[in-house]
């Protein structure tokens, strides 16, 4: 009997493992390498100020269940991996700024927002359902997307299995996963 629940905890595993490649996998060609957004603050962004840093840009609606579910594992994420990750929400479909930042006060984000469109959107790459999040390795190229919700024990598996790719890249330790 223990055998076989070995053999399903390893199955389950596995696929786990399968789900999240598939999840975080092809990314589509990016039209460009760099992007220029301004926040709601008016300060600029651009994908070349934060070289050497992970770059996730999570397009997001105030009207969207999933996207408003993510957002704390976002902010979680954000406060805890300052240092080497950026996040940046890109706010669509909007129709009054004041709605978008009261939603994002009452998630206490803490990371940039963008009131973005569809023009916008083109800098990072196609965005035809909501969330989705554009992942920038350290050396600002495209890593991956995911249309749908993310988690944020998802994008640091990602991104701690893909740092040893990147030259200069230092994986993050245990204790920086911690607090989810």
């Amino acid at each position: 009997m223990k055998r076989r629940q070995m053999k399903r905890c390893h199955l389950s595993i596995l696929l786990y493992r399968f789900c999240l490649c598939i999840m975080l996998s092809a990314v589509p060609v990016a039209q460009t390498y760099g992007f220029t957004f301004t926040d709601h603050t008016g300060k600029k962004l651009s994908l070349s100020d934060f070289k050497g840093k992970w770059v996730l840009v999570n397009f997001w609606a105030t009207w969207c269940p999933p996207c408003l579910k993510e957002i704390p594992d976002l902010v979680s994420l954000y406060e805890s991996r300052k240092k080497d990750i950026m996040v940046i929400g890109v706010a669509m479909d909007y129709r009054n700024p004041d709605v978008v930042l009261k939603h994002a006060k009452r998630l206490s984000v803490t990371y940039p927002i963008v009131l973005g469109d569809q023009e916008l959107a083109r800098q990072v790459g196609p965005v035809s359902m909501l969330p989705t999040t554009y992942v920038f390795d350290p050396e600002g190229k495209p890593a991956v997307y995911k249309i749908g919700i993310v988690s944020r024990e998802a994008l640091e598996e990602f991104m701690d299995e893909n740092s040893n790719k990147i030259p200069n890249s230092q994986p993050a330790g245990k204790a920086q996963q911690k607090g989810r």
